[in-house]
Parts: C-alpha cells; structure tokens; sequence
C-alpha cells in the first residue's frame, strides 16, 4: 500500500490512512533507534613472546602453613611450597589474566555507577587475580577462611589486605587493615592520586606474601579480562575509531587501535614482548 494514495472513500477513510502511515513511519524510526546505539565487539587476543614465570614461597614461613597448603588448585601447592604464578602462557603464547580495556573513552555515568570492586581471600590466595577498579570508588575485600583444625583459627584465618598505588618502581599504601575472622570484610574509598600517570593497585596480604593480585583503573565499562588462552571479548563498544590497552601486572602492557563497526566485530591482536 501506497502511503502517498488517493481515497475514493469519504475524508474518514483518509485520515485513518494517514494515521496508519504515519505509524509505520514511527514504527520504522524506533525499530532502527536500537542498532544505532548498539555499537560493536571487540574479539582479538593478547600474547607474549616469553615463558611463564612463578614465585615460590616455603609454606612454613608463613602463618596458617597447614590451612594455606589445603588449597584445592593443584598448580599453587608443590609439596611443601606455595606457587604465585607470576605471568601464565599457554602453549601458543596466549598470556592470561591480561586486563585489556578501551582507554579514550570516558563514561561519567558508568563511573558515577560503578558499585566496587569486590575481592575474597580463599584458602589464602586473593581472587581475582587481575582486574579492575574505578578512582575515588569502593573496594572491598572479605575474607572467607576458617581452619576448624586449628583451634586457633577456628573463627577465622587472619588476612591482612594491604593495598598498595603502583606506579613504576615505587608504591604508596592506600589502606592496610586486617581481617580477623570469616566473613569479616572491608570497605575502602580508593584514590588513585597518579592515575593519569599510569599507576595501577596492587593488593597483597602481609601475613601471606603469595596472596597477591593487581587491577588497572578504567573510566567506562569497556573491559575484558583475558582467558586462560589469552582470548578476550569486549561487547558494547561504540563505533568509531578506539586505542585499546592490555596491561599485566609482570608482562608488561601494550596499545592498540581499532575500527569499531556499527553491529559488527573488529579483531585486535596485542603481542607484548619479554623484557628479559
């Protein structure tokens, strides 16, 4: 039907018509509004040219040696030693635990909504690993741990979460407090004070060295972390041009820029290279 069409019927007919077409037209305009605001994806991967690398830690040094060694992930306990696996690389070189993120894009009300960051200590090991945190935001850490075999530890394993800024070789403590019993937790406004420099957190637990992990400050929700194999998927992303980053803690970090289409997928690829 003809929208532009004369009516032979009386002026009624016409108006209905119009009606009718000028609801199509409505309906057409809402129906495209949604893609328009959908952006696109970002799939890509983030290798790295060296071997993985680890920390050991003699489990006896450290409180709670009996309780620490119960960790059920086979790859952190070696008989008497505790493994912080430092930078983990698969097989064809995919780095996990890479935190790769859109870096030119502020998003005010992402960050006016951003509810924390949130972090437990599990069998003595701080989960996540890598992440990320929002300047002037909450972090919280709550500790999960209790040895009913050590009358001791009954209502808890003492965690003491220390974050620390980082920014290069030096560092700056944001808060340092201790975490008594299970299910105790803390809450913490985090300021960032060399953020625009490049300064990330790192949170490790001064009663346990090995418990340790790092988050990059963001400013809009366009973040992924890493995969075992290296692999990330950012959705959501607006189109347009965007520089990227994948940042860890140990290998090092990297820039991209990709070209966003509007409903579809750009593909970045990082390869950061060994230092040593």
């Amino acid at each position: 039907m003809r929208c532009d069409q004369k009516s032979r019927k009386p002026i009624k007919s016409s108006t209905v018509l119009l009606g009718w077409c000028s609801m199509l037209s409505l309906f057409l305009w809402i129906g495209g509004a949604p893609t328009a605001q959908a952006g696109g994806t970002v799939t890509g991967k983030v290798t790295y040219s060296g071997k993985a690398e680890q920390k050991e830690f003699v489990f006896s040094k450290f409180p709670n040696a009996a309780f620490c060694q119960k960790n059920p992930k086979q790859e952190l306990v070696d008989g008497e030693k505790r493994i912080l696996p430092t930078i983990t690389v698969a097989k064809d070189g995919g780095l996990a635990a890479a935190v790769v993120a859109v870096t030119d894009v502020e998003d005010k009300a992402f960050m006016d909504g951003y509810k924390g960051t949130e972090v437990v200590a599990e069998f003595c090991e701080f989960l996540p690993y890598t992440g990320v945190v929002v300047n002037k935001t909450s972090f919280r850490v709550e500790n999960h741990d209790a040895d009913p075999d050590d009358p001791k530890s009954v209502k808890g394993v003492l965690h003491n979460p220390h974050s620390f800024e980082v920014k290069g070789p030096s560092s700056s403590t944001i808060f340092n407090i201790g975490l008594a019993e299970k299910g105790s937790s803390l809450d913490k406004k985090i300021i960032l004070r060399k953020e625009k420099q490049g300064s990330y957190l790192r949170l490790q637990c001064d009663q346990h060295e090995f418990m340790q992990s790092f988050f990059l400050p963001v400013k809009n929700g366009h973040y992924a972390v890493a995969k075992e194999d290296g692999t990330f998927e950012i959705k959501d992303v607006p189109a347009g041009k965007h520089k990227l980053v994948a940042w860890h803690p140990f290998a090092g970090e990297i820039e991209a820029e990709v070209d966003v289409p509007e409903g579809g997928t750009a593909q970045a690829t990082f390869a950061i290279k060994s230092k040593k």
